[in-house]
């Protein structure tokens, strides 16, 4: 049996950067990732937006807020150091209403204290920076952009395989044994065992935060994004990134534009009930884990006092016009003809039991394993940040106990 300093359970992007830092910090150790899939970044990491958040929406002082601004300057240095393609192109939060407006103030004073830039503007700087879009007020935001995080994720493997680091593909981890001497992994491929475990399993790091016999007190739910793309001749309707003022009793923002690095131009995301943890579709069904869900108190609370948004993004998903109406809410000009289906994603959301949602990162630990619980968007903004942080403020510390 392999054995290794650390072991990282989950190949995408959180996962990578975490060894990636490690690598920096801690050059000495041995370190194994292990990814299910054939291949990194196959799950969140490579269905996402591609968007650099800003941190503009996020509650000051959160884990999301300092880990997104400081993140974001760390991704920036790394694709600029390794030939990550990115682009800083800005964009704006749009309040398409007067009734929108004090929310949009409530993000620019989120803004403020984040320390991030956005400029209130008015319909005619609007209209400069997106022709195509129709608001009484905008906030413009220019530390926000896009990137290509499957080229970052692929880089980061590089890098810590470069290093010495091992990353174990096909390993899908299907039991742990803690104990007083470490962590062994027990994968379909074999095992391996490490002093301490970090667990960065995005969609199932629930279930392997119970393996490690932590109860988390939150089960992922995943929310299905669904998204269109603009036809290649209706790319211009949008220059870069723009979104509505988001609902702020939801955790999801809305539909919005994205400019992708690739030049494509995405519409959405939707969000309705994924009927599997990697349901990227209606067929995609895994009954076990669909009754795992259902029968959640947790989200059976939720759906409860959400039902009419559950019930308006259901429709959104199953009836192109109404989404088209939703896309047309931030460029008037859009038409059914102008967009195409693009790849769904599948965001891990946690819900605790009484029904509220896990709106901040949340990691917790035993003295063995560090169980990263929550780390939806901006994860992979902020994830060389949450990848220092884990670093520094878990695997360091139990390292020097277990050492000492």
């Amino acid at each position: 049996m392999d054995t290794y300093d650390i072991v990282i359970i989950g190949g995408g992007i959180v996962g990578l950067a975490t060894a990636y830092q490690l690598t920096q910090t801690h050059p000495e150790l041995r370190c194994a990732i292990l990814e299910k899939e054939d291949a990194v970044a196959t799950h969140q990491t490579g269905r996402n937006s591609g968007v650099i958040h800003s941190g503009v929406f996020y509650t000051p002082g959160s884990l999301k807020a300092e880990n997104c601004r400081k993140g974001r300057q760390k991704l920036v240095s790394f694709c600029d150091k390794h030939g990550v393609d990115y682009d800083m192109c800005g964009k704006v939060v749009v309040a398409v209403t007067d009734d929108e407006v004090p929310e949009l103030e409530r993000i620019q004073e989120k803004g403020r204290q984040n320390q991030i830039e956005c400029t209130r503007i008015g319909p005619e700087r609007l209209h400069e920076l997106e022709p195509h879009t129709q608001g009484v007020a905008a906030l413009h935001v220019p530390s926000a952009g896009i990137v290509d995080y499957i080229g970052m994720a692929q880089e980061l493997a590089a890098q810590v395989k470069a290093h010495g680091y091992d990353v174990y593909t096909g390993a899908a981890v299907e039991a742990l044994d803690v104990t007083d001497e470490g962590v062994v992994c027990h994968t379909e491929n074999g095992s391996v065992r490490g002093r301490l475990a970090a667990n960065c399993a995005g969609l199932y790091s629930d279930k392997i935060a119970r393996m490690s016999g932590q109860e988390p007190g939150a089960q992922i739910v995943p929310f299905r994004g669904e998204y269109y793309e603009l036809v290649r001749e209706q790319r211009g309707l949008c220059n870069n990134l723009i979104y509505p003022v988001p609902n702020p009793d939801f955790p999801f923002l809305g539909v919005h534009f994205t400019r992708m690095i690739d030049d494509r131009v995405e519409c959405g995301p939707s969000a309705v009930l994924a009927f599997a943890r990697e349901g990227y579709t209606f067929s995609d069904v895994n009954l076990k884990e669909l009754w795992e869900t259902v029968t959640y108190p947790g989200f059976v609370r939720l759906s409860a006092k959400h039902w009419r948004m559950g019930l308006y993004e259901m429709a959104q998903s199953l009836s192109k016009q109404t989404y088209v109406q939703a896309a047309q809410h931030l460029i008037p000009e859009v038409t059914s003809d102008d967009l195409i289906p693009s790849p769904a994603g599948v965001r891990a959301q946690a819900v605790r039991r009484d029904g509220s949602l896990v709106d901040d990162f949340l990691i917790q630990a035993t003295d063995r394993v560090v169980n990263v619980i929550n780390a939806a968007s901006p994860a992979a903004t902020a994830s060389l940040q949450i990848g220092q942080h884990i670093t520094d403020t878990y695997l360091t510390p139990r390292l020097h106990a277990v050492s000492a």
